[in-house]
């Protein structure tokens, strides 16, 4: 193995295009800049199916190496997934750096995490990506040594490695399920207290902390790049009419996203998984937004998070008429409003859609109470649930009532009656 020089920001950038995979041109290059990296030079790779050693062919890699050495590039960054043992091959020809896209989307991850909870699940994923890689570097130490005066603890360093980075995962684990439970006590008291969630999810890039901030007056930080922030966020959220709803910023999504970060952020998602309603942000101005919008919902099913959705198209202010008329068409028959969180076209009817989406199912009939249920009476009157009543020729009360659902089974649940409203007094 050669020696590593310390990494500097020059790069390589290897675009893979394999017929029948998703490709968005441009955002490779916009994770790699995203990072601080300098790009030097691009090499294009066509394949059909990937090669062993290297992932693609001999000769690209070889054009490759080339690339890197005119170039004096620190690194190499491969715009796709490779296997431990085809980064360490290619790295041995390039005489440099490999990077592939997941530890590429890692790296990021890692600059941007700001919370205590961020930065562990992050460390996590790194981790859980690195003890795959962790021959690299240390070919000299593979066996044990052995013989008269040459007999160690019976431990490589490469597996004394493997059993710290074991332990320090299992170390974040423990740390991790702690901020879980303070996270799933916070979500019991929201439900105990009734308040709904709306939980922003999209497209990386697509506006929703620039949204978050509109709908809350808040100051989240939002900047036009991938990934700009990655903590959750929530706030209280005025629908207008003394209504109120907690507004959740999550995570952006992008194609590809490494498995390590979806499994180390799932406490995270949770907040995606238990709220009342989803909006998906969805950039109007990009021309593969219908195909982003797949990739998120992929996701969405991949976490369990099945949430009623309002299709939020952002940022319609960078629209033409005819592109316009285009998303219209395009909105018919779907939850979908059309807005722009930087002007604030829009916004006070995406609140009424939210308002509309988080309401408590309410059931309107009337109930007859027994005489003898006076006290079951004023529990009603206590939720403000009775609109009319009048007393029947037994003394019974005829109520009218419009309750909501979940007072209305939390009430026949303490009563332990067995009524059901009906259509007309009796």
């Amino acid at each position: 193995m050669f020696d590593r020089p310390d990494i500097g920001n020059d790069c390589v950038v290897v675009n893979i295009d394999i017929p029948g995979e998703d490709k968005h041109p441009g955002e490779f290059e916009e994770l790699v800049k995203s990072t601080g990296a300098n790009i030097v030079d691009i090499v294009d790779v066509k394949i059909t199916k990937p090669h062993p050693r290297y992932f693609f062919g001999v000769g690209k890699a070889e054009e490759i190496a080339v690339a890197t050495a005119d170039s004096k590039a620190d690194l190499v960054i491969v715009d796709h997934s490779l296997a431990p043992s085809q980064e360490r091959n290619l790295e041995g020809l390039v005489k440099s750096r490999v990077l592939d896209r997941s530890g590429l989307i890692l790296d990021i991850f890692a600059q941007r995490a700001q919370s205590f909870e961020g930065k562990l699940q992050v460390e996590l994923a790194q981790l859980a990506h690195l003890s795959t890689r962790l021959v690299r570097g240390w070919t000299h130490l593979e066996r044990q040594k052995g013989g008269i005066g040459l007999r160690g603890p019976g431990e490589t360093q490469l597996e004394t490695d493997r059993r710290l980075i074991g332990a320090r995962i299992k170390q974040i684990q423990k740390r991790l399920q702690k901020v879980d439970s303070r996270r799933e006590q916070g979500r019991r008291n929201r439900k105990k207290n009734e308040l709904p969630t709306a939980s922003l999810v999209g497209y990386t890039n697509a506006g929703k902390s620039t949204l978050f901030n509109r709908l809350t007056e808040s100051r989240v930080y939002s900047a036009d790049q991938l990934f700009a922030t990655l903590d959750p966020t929530i706030r209280k959220l005025d629908l207008g009419a003394g209504e109120h709803a907690l507004i959740v910023d999550t995570v952006g999504f992008i194609s590809n996203l490494p498995h390590e970060l979806i499994e180390s952020f799932k406490s995270t998602l949770q907040e995606t998984r238990e709220a009342t309603v989803l909006l998906h942000i969805i950039d109007a101005s990009d021309p593969a937004r219908q195909e982003r919008r797949r990739q998120v919902e992929e996701v969405l099913g991949d976490i369990g998070a099945n949430v009623p959705q309002i299709l939020v198209y952002n940022k319609a202010d960078l629209l033409d008429s005819a592109a316009r008329d285009e998303l219209l068409d395009a909105m018919m028959g779907e939850n979908s409003i059309a807005v722009s969180a930087e002007t604030g076209e829009g916004i006070d009817r995406l609140l009424q859609k939210v308002a509309e989406s988080v309401r408590p199912k309410r059931r309107v009939g009337w109930l007859t109470l027994p005489a003898q249920h006076a006290r079951e009476r004023a529990m009603l009157y206590d939720r403000d649930a009775v609109k009319n009543e009048r007393i029947g020729e037994t003394g019974e009360y005829i109520l009218q009532l419009e309750i909501a659902e979940h007072d209305w089974q939390r009430f026949i649940k303490h009563t332990g009656l067995t009524a059901e409203l009906v259509n007309h007094p009796g």
